[in-house]
């Protein structure tokens, strides 16, 4: 990769991980962006999973990550 090319992050997931109409509880260690929660979230019901929660033992307020996670219900143990 040069120094010009965009860096990519990659998140997967086995297809067989979760079956249509099966409610799925997403668990993070930490919600800052919520770039990857809102990834994770997208695959399971791409999947035809049903986001039933998102927790996380740390969220760091300031970064607002739980706005792209609006609609779902999110719990944090910790907030900064």
């Amino acid at each position: 990769m040069s120094v010009f090319e965009k860096h990519r992050d990659t998140l997967e997931m086995h297809e067989d991980a979760v079956t249509r109409g099966q409610r799925v509880l997403i668990v993070d260690d930490l919600l800052a962006t919520g770039g990857t929660a809102r990834a994770t979230t997208d695959m399971v019901k791409r999947l035809g999973g049903q986001v039933h929660a998102l927790a996380f033992l740390i969220e760091l307020v300031a970064l607002n990550g739980r706005a792209r996670l609006e609609g779902e219900t999110v719990h944090s143990v910790l907030k900064y």
